[in-house]
């Protein structure tokens, strides 16, 4: 799914115009970013927490040239999956077992 088929899915399940959808949805990706630019991190109940985690800095190699190379520190984004949306992806045998037995 990209951002475009995104928007149409938003828009398909809300009473939103596809402009307002991608709107809603930039202003959501926007303030995630905002959040993880200051140092915050976001979490969403269910889904899963934005946050930043710092990289040390290192010793490489560059695999051409097979020469050392410094990498710096750095910070990057991380993204942990809440417990509902792990289990909605891979749903454990009593999950299984409790949704055969619905009728």
């Amino acid at each position: 799914m990209n951002k475009t088929d995104l928007v149409n899915s938003v828009a398909g399940a809300t009473a939103l115009s596809k402009v307002n959808a991608e709107k809603a949805i930039k202003a959501t990706f926007d303030a995630i970013s905002g959040a993880l630019k200051s140092g915050d991190s976001v979490t969403l109940i269910g889904f899963g927490t934005f946050s930043v985690m710092e990289k040390q800095a290192r010793t490489g190699k560059n695999p051409r040239t097979g020469a050392t190379i410094q990498i710096p520190a750095r910070k990057s984004a991380k993204f942990k999956a809440g417990k509902a949306l792990k289990e909605m992806v891979n749903p454990s045998k009593e999950a299984a077992k409790k949704k055969g037995k619905k009728k």
